[in-house]
């Protein structure tokens, strides 16, 4: 076995008992701890990962009935329910033993061993332990994808001059490691360009994690970013991976990254120089390989200047910058990713035979679209959902009207999740794509804003 792997824990009263199990242990695995007094247990597991756990089931306090082992193996389990105990037992203790396999000990050796077979017990812990925290590690990993995948997705669109130079740049600086800041106005396609660049990495064939730092509450940035154990805070009920863990050999996005408090920038700016994490209430530390995005529409140097956002963390972020141009300077796209979103709408809402005119096409080009290209992705899916002809005319996109931009028209047409649709589409379109300012004007939440989106696919 390769002497890096297999992180072992011994807890017996016997020190004749750990230094042979010690002295038999050392040249076959990574590390071997030591201890006498079962009660230093819980603060051992706090601080270091072990592979393997070899726990008496008597103790001095304990001699015979085997009841101490039994609370520690309970004590054990809490703090670390995929633990893989081994209970060092007598031949006499052997009844007992099985007993505590029932309560989730995965074997047992008996005083004294044969060293052979010890060894070879050893050895299929370490297996199983490294077994099961992949198959964690990759359920965890998987929850997150699926509900990646569940995402709103389209491939970057566009054909001008400005949009050519964005696809260059992403050639380039994709097959890199380089931390990227993308930066544009609100609905440009910051995301699309970060998955695009995932996309054309080496680190294609792994895992692209996502996080909208705007949509976390304060009280949580820590624990979304870099995990938690289990009873670090009121609702930790069972320990989680954070997003760097996550995401680790693969890519994370951090999307509105200027919403990160002042106070964790510097532990983000640790972990990003260090790859290192630790989960809010361990001190274990995670290695961690992540390529890392960052997004935002905000003014960073501004924000710098205002002492808001570290200096030092932009640096690091903003090896390379792509910025995205506002749809009003792409005017030759704008046809372009009107059909293409044509397409994609009528497909959904079974209007195959839908086309654009001519003169809604000079409409929309004449418009400013504030809310960028997410704005005419809206106005697109809606002049769709309403229109009772088989041609989009100009008339269907009441853009910047808004006496003639009601919902009221058309309310016999529609049930209430079409409504409710709609009138947040019109929020966003009248905010620009603010998210904050449109929750306020519906009177939601942030939050709650996020999750009507996804549930619309907006």
């Amino acid at each position: 076995m390769n002497k890096k792997n297999g992180r072992i824990l011994i807890v017996d009263d016997n020190e004749d008992v750990l230094f042979a199990s010690k002295l038999l242990l050392k040249n076959n695995f990574g590390l071997i701890h030591t201890e006498t007094n079962p009660s230093a247990i819980p603060n051992l597991l706090l601080n270091e990962s072990y592979d393997v756990i070899l726990l008496d089931m008597n103790f001095t306090q304990d001699m015979t009935s085997g009841q101490e082992g039994f609370y520690w193996l309970k004590e054990i389990l809490k703090i670390e329910p995929t633990a893989v105990v081994i209970l060092i037992t007598a031949f006499g203790d052997v009844d007992t033993a099985v007993k505590a396999m029932k309560e989730g000990a995965t074997d047992f050796v008996l005083k004294p061993w044969q060293n052979e077979k010890f060894l070879a017990t050893i050895s299929a812990a370490v297996k199983l332990s490294e077994s099961r925290k992949e198959v964690n590690y990759l359920r965890s990993r998987q929850q997150q994808l699926t509900n990646d995948i569940d995402l709103k997705f389209h491939d970057l669109v566009g054909q001008s001059n400005k949009m050519q130079m964005v696809f260059n740049l992403i050639e380039k600086v994709a097959r890199t490691d380089a931390n990227v800041l993308i930066t544009g106005e609100n609905g440009t396609g910051k995301e699309l360009v970060a998955r695009a660049l995932h996309r054309r990495s080496n680190r294609k064939d792994d895992i692209f994690i996502g996080v909208d730092l705007g949509a976390i509450s304060k009280s949580l940035f820590e624990s979304e970013l870099f995990g938690h154990v289990k009873g670090s805070f009121t609702d930790a009920k069972e320990s989680r991976a954070g997003r760097f863990e996550l995401a680790s050999n693969g890519t994370l996005f951090l999307d509105e990254i200027s919403n990160i408090p002042l106070e964790l920038q510097a532990k983000l700016l640790s972990a990003i120089q260090s790859r290192q994490i630790n989960r809010v209430g361990s001190a274990k530390i995670i290695d961690v390989d992540i390529r890392l995005i960052c997004a935002t529409n905000s003014n960073l140097e501004k924000l710098v200047t205002e002492r808001s956002f570290r200096q030092d963390l932009l640096y690091r972020i903003k090896t390379v910058e792509i910025e995205i141009p506002p749809l009003r300077e792409r005017g030759d796209d704008i046809k372009l990713l009107s059909e293409h979103f044509l397409n994609t709408f009528k497909k959904k809402y079974y209007k195959p035979e839908l086309v654009l005119g001519n003169e809604t096409i000079d409409k929309l080009k004449k418009y400013e679209w504030p809310g960028n290209v997410r704005e005419l992705q809206h106005a697109i899916e809606r002049a769709v959902i309403l229109s009772d002809d088989l041609s989009l005319q100009p008339g269907d996109f009441p853009l910047g009207n808004k006496e003639n931009d009601g919902i009221g028209l058309h309310f016999s047409n529609m049930n209430l999740e079409e409504i409710e649709k709609i009138t947040i589409m019109k929020a966003l379109e009248e905010n620009d794509g603010n998210i904050s300012k449109a929750a306020k004007k519906l009177g939601l939440t942030r939050t709650s804003l996020y999750r009507r989106m996804e549930k619309y696919n907006l």
